[in-house]
Formats: structure tokens, C-alpha cells, sequence
């Protein structure tokens, strides 16, 4: 994004126009030079100190200058050579690390000589971490400012010293000598300001806190707003406690605190609290003081509203989506935009209001060395601060605050649009049915706002148990959503029906809280729900199903898009790489992953489809394809939990038959596979067998599984060699003579029948060659026509007879004219011909089979074609049918020509 206001171009600033500059070359001219060029790191900051203290220096005086030296080489950086922002904001952090790093260490030092190093009940050593919170854990510390720790042990114990304590007075021994190193004011002024009140009961709790004592305070007492602070936490010092592994127990703690396992939109209304009560702080500061108005981070639109706005979003989508969690905020609003949680224009513009306010706060903060954030009065400073941003101030306007205004109104508008319901405050006008205070769904006041239909279906709903033993925040979502459904309808955006079923399907859902607070913070995702729930009743079912899917409905952009199978794993590729990183990588989080995403991929399809963005052969297409992602990513994830494994990648395919073989794929078809592995390379072949029978058993598993996050598919493996009573797995090759009938053990005519229609669809590509291979031999294999005939007939009325239909009803897949007839004719049409005919060898589906046979030659003129369009309308009346949850038997005169057309093909290929 470029600039957000035209600037002059001005004489560059000087870093000696700062007094807290000069102050340091005044008095440490000598020290200077200590540091080396460049931006100061971990290593010169130490070397700094160390070189200090060899001069004679004590570590807390050492530490205070070294501290002075960095802040005048960033001001000269910065302000002088345009450094970017996280030159300076990684030098402040490394500067805290090494310095909470000495200073610990030189604090257990001197406790130990006192008191003995503490041990637990076992006599281990017990570990003290300094964690780091808010700005210094996302290394994003600014150039004066205070640093917001909490300490934390491992566990209870007591020292054996001189002077034996318990293990908590002795940390809390450390912790004042840590402040003293860091916190006290001396000639040599400070380290850091030292700030503590974010530690379990803020500042009437204990100085340091036990990893226990950490893990009941989250469960029992642990508020909204600190699941946000705790987000940036990360240990930082000791360093071994990191490097070694450690300290990851404490992350195991505070991961589940910060992230829940669902999309936790109840945290909004915390998050508003805050930020109230942040803003009124800043208004009373500010009152009778008329500069303080300008303050960068905590006046409206400030550097902390773009930190909450990328908070909030964390936590609300972080449980499930791992691979968006960081401490950075700018990385976060590129993980954002990159997820598609944000507008990647907005995550640009909110990126480049960021980096430009920290920069206005930095040079605030050189002038004096002042945590202060409130833009200087004086002209020559703002004058000064212009100028190091290139801008020039005239004697009546200063594009400096002309561009503070720009910036502060757009990351303002940005979140009073995110935290307001989706609209800014304050702009007039309010839509229809949610004027005026918000009413309880029990309120008679609410009902006679409501149409006479939608009020009879509340009142049932309010006399329900569930809704009498509901919280009062509760009732008020759920009349405020009330009155939105009611203006939906008013405004003839929905139906009253639609609105009816909006109160059907939230009715299981009163208990869990998290989805109402969803719809009442999106009231476009409530909008788009009542508009998908009139059009078809199905969506309803899937939606009391898997009700977290709503959130989709937010996006747009995913909804209006085909889906991407390589995006679509990429994605899912990352999410398990950041399941990983973060320790959470166990079979359950997986599987949760993995129907979250097949879920939430089966809705887009099914929105699109409803609303008619896509045919019925795309529906097909798309949930084939997405079934076929879905078997590659868990054959690949659950290969790696195999404990028998005896490879890196299994040589191993799933090949597709039924409708996911033929792409016909529907909402929740099952999948009809069989899984095949390659034992040429195999030392052992034995072992193979057992290690593959084991890995389709945990593959089976984890596809059929019923887990918190539900269901995936059904699956059924009997058209594998032998059926039922056949191993799980074959070798390709066993595969290979079973279906080609070489030794006593041979496929059936029908087997045949079920392999044209099959195909490759996860796994070893080279084993997808060669089952494909297979499959051109057998069907294309020479066969007695009229035995043929006979054998297919037979099947067709087995099934038939297996499938009685009402007399006097058409079922469009079973009756003689249905769906059936037609693939039982393409089938045989394979089996028979394609050995003269190859272009009926590809599995190009039954439409396409039918138009190629008539190019062929093997139906007369115009049969093909007709039962093709026969089979594709029969298939959208099927398709439309279970859509609207209607039955798919229909009165003969409906689909007549459709029925005729399959007729004419059944007779002119088994009976002419």
C-alpha cells in the first residue's frame, strides 16, 4: 500500500535532536564505540556487558549502560538510516533477553549461596522460567518500553542450604532480586521497568506461581481478556529451558487456555469490555489535558485496537487452525489474509498503519526516554518527528498529524466494523427488527415484534426446558437473533418458512453457546443462513449435523469458488505441519482436523449448489474430488501413527469403485474401495501383508471413526477379491490374477461389471498405473456376447428384485427405465465391445460412454444420445429430490421421456 497522505520531502532528522541522545554521548562518549556497526543482537549486547564489567563495572551497572548504548545506536538507525521497525524492536527484545538471562542467573547465584538450590520431593532440580508477556513475548518491544513478566516453577520443594526454604519462598527471593537487578533506578539509571500485574490475581497474587498452582488459576479463575495476554507468552530466560524442551510444559498449560477446540466467538464480548474500559481509562487521563487526545496507542484507532482486532481472531479461530497462531502482529495479519480470514487489502492496510504508528511511538520515545505515547506539543519536536519520516511541517500544518488522523480512522473504522455487530457505531439508521434495547426471547414485547408464524414457533421453543434454564445473556442473543430473522422476513430477504427453520435448527443447538454468539457477532452469516434454509430443506439436516460450518457463510470468496483439491491438501498440509510444531499432533486432533475441513468443504459445495452456482455434475465432480483428497491426506497422516511401519511411505493405493469410482459422488455416499500394496521391492512379503492388513484396519478407522467434531464417511470394502470373506489388502499382483482369472481363485462376471467404473484415487501413483493396466486387460478381455447378456440380465433383476417400487410410481434409479438400467447397459457395452472399441475403455462415466457407443456404431442413431440426456435429467431429479428431503418415486407421466429414452437403450442392447 503506498502512503497513506502526500508528504513533502525535507531535510533529514538527526538522531542528536533527541535530549536523551545527547545525554548518552555526554556522559558515555567513551563507551561508544563498544558496541560494533550495525543493529545490536544477542551477542554484541553481551559482549557489551561483559567488555563493561571487565572494566570494572558490577553486572546492575554493566547492564544499565550497555542498555544506554543500544537506545542511542537504534535512535541513530532508525532515525537516520530509515532502519525497518523490526530492527529496532528485535534489538530491544534481545537486549531484555540477555539481561533477564544475566540477571537470573547472578539471582540464583546469590540465593543458592543463602539458601541452597531448591529440589523436589524426588531430589531433582526444580527450573524457574522468566516468561515474557505482551510485546516483549511477540519480540515486538518498543524503545522505552516497561516489560510484563510472570515467573514461574516447576514445582513445590525445599532448598538444603544454609538457610533451607521452601521452594516458593526461595523463587520469591529470586524474583525481588531480579527486580533490583532490572527495575531499580541507580546513577546509571535502569534496565527495563519491571510490570508484574499480569500474573495470576494481578497484584494481589504471589510474585511467583508453580506450574500447579498456573493450571488450577486458568481452570478455576482465568478471565476472558487474560486468554488474550497469555497469547504472546513465551519463556525467556532462562535460555537451556527453551533449547532443552523443558519448558514445554508450560506451553501444554497455556495452549488450551488461549485456543479452545471450537470457534469461540463468546470471546468478543470480553474483548469489548476491555477495550471499554481501556478507552474510558485513556478518556480520563486525557480529560482537562487536550493533547493527551493524541495518544498512538491507546486513543481510538491506536497501535492496541489493531493488536486486539488480530487478537480476537487468533483466539477465535486459533483452537482450529493451528497454523495461524503466532505472537508477531504482523505476521499474524499475513496469516490471516493468507487464511482467508481477512481481506488482504485490509491485513496490507492494517500492516502499514502498524509499522507507522510504532515508528511515530519509537521517536516519541527518543526524545526523552519516556514510556510515553501521547504526541509532543512542542513544534520543534514534532517538527523533528516529521522530518524523520520525511514529511515537513509548515507554520500552520504538519502533514504528521494529517496522516495520524488518516491512519487512526481507518484501523478505528476496521474495529468498530469487527467488534459493533458489522457496522461502526454511530452511524444512524438500524435494521429492521433490532431497533431499540435488546429483549429477551421469553419478553412479550419481543413476540409482537415478531410475524404471527415465526411468534408461534418462539413460543414453543420458549416453553421448552431448555430455554427456562438458559442464562439471561443467553435469552438476549437468542431475541436479538429472533428479531433479525423477523426482518429478514419483512424485508423479503427470507421466507417465513426459512425464518421456521432457523428456530428448528437452533433449537438442539441452546446449549452450545459458542454458535449463538457466532451468528449474533456475524449478522451476515445469519442473513445468508435464513436465505439458504428457505431454498432446500437438506441444508437444515447437515447443518444440525455439523453446525460449526456456519462460519463459511462469512466468506464470499470461498463460496463463489469451484473446489481446489492441490489448494484445498496444501492447506490441510499446513494445518498438520502446525499441529506438529505446536505438540499437538495426536490422532485425535487429527481426525478432529480432518472432518472439520471435509465438513466444512461438503458446505461450501452444498451453499453452491442450492443456489444453483454449479450443476449437478460439478456437485458430483467436486465431492468425488473431495473425497479423493480426503483418502490421500489420511492415508499419508495415519501412515506416520503406525507403529508397525517398515517405511517411510507405504507402497499402497486406494482404488475407487461405485459412484466415487464413476465421479458420481453425492452427499454422504458411502465409498466403495479396495486398497492394494506393492511387495516386489519387499524383503519379507509376509510382514508386508501383515503391516498393510494392520495399516487398512487404522486406515479404515480413522475414515469411519465418530469423533467430537463427527462423522467422515462410510465405508464399504466388499467388492474386493473375494468379498467379505477376502483379505483387506491384496498385492497388486494377487489383485492382477484374481481379476484376469489366471489360477483357481477368479473374479465373477459382476466383479468385472463393478471394475469398469473403478479408478486409482489415493496413494502410489506407480500402483495406480498398474491397476489401471489391470482394468484395460479384463474389460477388454474377449467374452461369449450371449453369456455375457445372460450373466448382466441376471444381476440387473437380482437388484431389481432386492429394490421393490410401489406400483404406480416411477423410481428414477430402480424402476425398469431408471438409472439403473442405463449403467447396467454401459457396462455390458464395455465388457463387449471395448476390446474392438478402446475409446470405451477410459472410465469417462456413463454420459460420455453412451455418446461414445452411438459414435461407435453400437447403438442406432439417436439412442445413445437420448438416454445420455435421459440419464443426466433423471439424476438432477434424484439430486433436487434429496435436496428437499422429498421421496425419489414419481408419478410415470412426470419423467416419461426421460424413463422411454432408457427403454429404447435397454432394448437395443439386450433385447434387439
Amino acid at each position: 500500500m503506498g502512503s497513506l497522505h502526500p508528504v513533502t520531502a525535507t531535510a533529514a532528522a538527526l538522531a542528536d535532536h533527541s535530549r536523551f541522545v545527547q545525554r548518552v554521548r555526554r556522559r558515555h562518549a567513551a563507551e561508544l564505540g563498544l558496541l560494533p556497526p550495525g543493529g545490536p543482537d544477542h551477542a554484541s549486547i553481551a559482549a557489551v556487558i561483559a567488555q563493561l564489567q571487565a572494566e570494572g563495572r558490577s553486572l546492575a551497572s554493566a547492564m544499565r549502560v550497555a542498555r544506554q548504548l543500544v537506545l542511542e545506536r537504534l535512535a541513530v538507525l532508525d532515525v537516520e538510516e530509515r532502519a525497518p521497525l523490526a530492527t529496532v524492536t528485535h534489538a530491544m527484545t534481545a537486549l531484555a533477553e540477555v539481561t533477564l538471562g544475566l540477571a537470573l542467573a547472578q539471582a540464583r547465584q546469590d540465593t543458592d549461596a543463602r539458601h541452597g538450590a531448591p529440589r523436589d520431593a524426588n531430589g531433582e532440580a526444580i527450573d524457574f522460567w522468566i516468561v515474557g508477556m505482551g510485546k516483549l513475548g511477540a519480540r515486538e518491544l518498543n524503545v522505552s518500553s516497561d516489560i510484563d513478566l510472570i515467573y514461574v516453577y516447576e514445582d513445590d520443594g525445599q532448598t538444603a542450604g544454609p538457610q533451607p526454604v521452601s521452594a516458593h519462598e526461595y523463587f520469591s527471593t529470586v524474583a525481588r532480586q531480579l527486580y533490583t537487578l532490572i527495575g531499580d533506578v541507580t546513577d546509571d539509571g535502569f534496565v527495563f521497568r519491571v510490570d508484574l500485574a499480569l500474573r495470576p490475581n494481578g497484584n494481589s497474587g504471589p510474585p511467583v506461581v508453580s506450574l500447579a498452582m498456573l493450571e488450577e488459576y486458568f481452570l478455576v479463575q482465568g478471565r476472558e481478556w487474560e486468554r488474550f495476554a497469555w497469547l504472546k507468552s513465551r519463556v525467556v530466560a532462562p535460555r537451556e529451558a527453551v533449547s532443552s524442551g523443558r519448558a514445554l510444559q508450560l506451553r501444554a498449560l497455556v495452549t488450551p487456555f488461549v485456543y479452545r477446540k471450537y470457534l469461540d466467538y463468546g470471546v468478543f464480548e470480553g474483548l469489548r469490555q476491555l477495550h471499554r474500559r481501556i478507552r474510558e481509562e485513556a478518556q480520563r487521563r486525557a480529560a482537562g489535558r487536550p493533547e493527551r487526545a493524541n495518544d498512538v496507542k491507546l486513543s481510538r484507532g491506536g497501535i492496541r485496537e489493531i493488536e486486539f482486532i488480530v487478537q480476537l481472531l487468533l483466539v477465535v479461530r486459533g483452537g482450529q487452525f493451528p497454523e495461524i497462531r503466532t505472537r508477531s502482529t504482523l505476521k499474524a495479519l499475513d496469516k490471516l489474509a493468507a487464511g482467508g480470514l481477512m481481506k488482504v487489502d485490509t491485513a496490507q492496510k492494517l500492516a502499514d498503519a502498524y509499522s507507522f504508528l510504532r515508528q511515530v511511538e519509537h521517536r516519541i520515545q527518543y526524545l526523552d526516554d519516556q514510556q510515553t505515547h501521547v504526541l509532543p506539543t512542542a513544534d520543534a519536536d514534532l517538527g523533528w518527528i516529521a522530518a524523520s519520516l520525511a514529511m515537513s511541517c509548515g507554520p500552520y500544518t504538519c502533514p504528521l498529524t494529517d496522516k495520524l488522523c488518516e491512519v487512526r480512522e481507518l484501523v478505528a473504522t476496521e474495529f468498530d466494523t469487527l467488534l459493533h455487530d458489522g457496522q461502526a457505531p454511530g452511524r444512524g439508521g438500524c435494521k429492521a427488527g433490532s431497533c431499540g434495547a435488546p429483549l429477551p426471547l421469553d419478553s412479550e414485547q419481543l413476540m409482537a415484534k415478531l410475524p404471527e408464524g415465526l411468534a408461534e414457533r418462539v413460543r414453543t421453543l420458549i416453553a421448552s426446558p431448555r430455554v427456562k434454564a438458559l442464562r439471561e445473556d443467553s435469552k438476549l442473543r437468542l431475541g436479538k437473533l429472533m428479531l433479525r430473522a423477523a426482518g429478514a422476513v419483512a424485508q423479503g430477504h427470507c421466507s417465513l418458512a426459512a425464518a421456521q427453520r432457523f428456530v428448528d435448527w437452533i433449537e438442539p443447538l441452546l446449549r452450545r453457546e459458542s454458535y449463538l454468539a457466532l451468528l449474533v457477532e456475524r449478522p451476515g452469516v445469519q442473513q445468508r443462513l435464513l436465505k439458504l434454509l428457505g431454498l432446500a430443506r437438506w441444508p437444515m439436516r447437515y447443518l444440525m449435523l455439523h453446525p460449526g460450518v456456519i462460519d463459511e457463510l462469512a466468506d464470499e470468496r470461498q463460496m463463489a469458488e469451484r473446489f481446489d483439491r492441490a489448494a484445498f491438501v496444501a492447506d490441510l498440509d499446513e494445518r498438520h505441519a502446525a499441529w506438529q510444531r505446536s505438540g499437538e499432533a495426536d490422532e485425535g486432533a487429527l481426525l478432529d482436523t480432518l472432518r472439520r475441513a471435509h465438513h466444512a468443504e461438503v458446505f461450501r459445495t452444498l451453499v453452491r449448489d442450492v443456489e444453483q452456482r454449479i450443476t449437478v455434475e460439478q456437485v458430483a465432480d467436486d465431492l468425488s474430488a473431495l473425497a479423493d483428497a480426503m483418502l490421500d491426506c489420511t492415508l499419508r497422516w495415519a501412515w506416520q501413527h503406525l507403529k508397525q511401519r517398515h517405511r517411510d511411505t507405504p507402497q499402497f493405493a486406494v482404488i475407487a469403485y461405485g459412484k466415487l469410482g464413476g465421479l458420481e459422488l453425492g452427499y454422504g455416499s458411502d465409498l466403495d474401495v479396495v486398497f492394494v500394496y506393492d511387495d516386489a521391492d519387499e524383503a519379507d512379503p509376509d510382514l508386508a501383508q501383515e503391516v498393510y492388513a494392520s495399516f487398512v484396519r487404522k486406515l479404515i478407522s480413522w475414515l469411519t471413526l465418530r469423533t467430537a467434531a463427527g462423522e467422515l464417511f462410510e465405508i464399504d470394502t466388499a467388492l474386493r477379491p473375494n468379498g467379505g470373506s477376502g483379505l483387506l489388502v491384496s498385492s497388486i499382483n494377487s489383485f492382477d490374477k484374481y481379476q484376469r482369472g489366471r489360477g483357481g481363485n477368479t473374479a465373477w462376471t459382476w466383479e468385472h461389471q463393478a471394475i469398469t467404473r473403478a479408478r486409482f484415487c489415493a496413494g502410489t501413483p506407480h500402483l495406480g498405473e498398474r491397476f489401471e493396466a489391470t482394468r484395460r486387460v479384463v474389460i477388454s478381455a474377449p467374452r461369449e456376447a450371449q453369456a455375457l447378456k445372460d450373466e448382466v440380465r441376471t444381476m440387473r433383476e437380482k437388484v431389481r428384485a432386492a429394490v421393490p417400487v410401489k406400483s404406480g410410481l416411477f423410481d428414477v434409479k430402480h424402476s425398469p427405465g431408471g438409472m439403473m438400467d442405463a449403467e447396467f447397459a454401459v457396462q455390458y457395452l464395455v465388457l463387449s465391445q471395448s476390446g474392438s472399441h478402446p475409446t470405451l475403455l477410459d472410465n469417462a462415466g456413463n454420459i460420455a460412454l453412451l455418446q461414445r457407443a452411438e459414435t461407435a456404431g453400437l447403438l442406432p442413431a439417436g439412442v445413445g444420445s437420448a438416454a445420455a440426456n435421459a440419464y443426466r435429467e433423471l439424476r438432477r431429479a434424484q439430486h433436487r429430490a434429496r435436496l428437499d428431503e422429498q421421496p425419489t418415486q414419481f408419478d410415470p407421466e412426470t419423467l416419461a421421456s426421460e424413463r422411454d429414452a432408457v427403454l429404447a437403450l435397454w432394448h437395443a442392447v439386450f433385447e434387439a
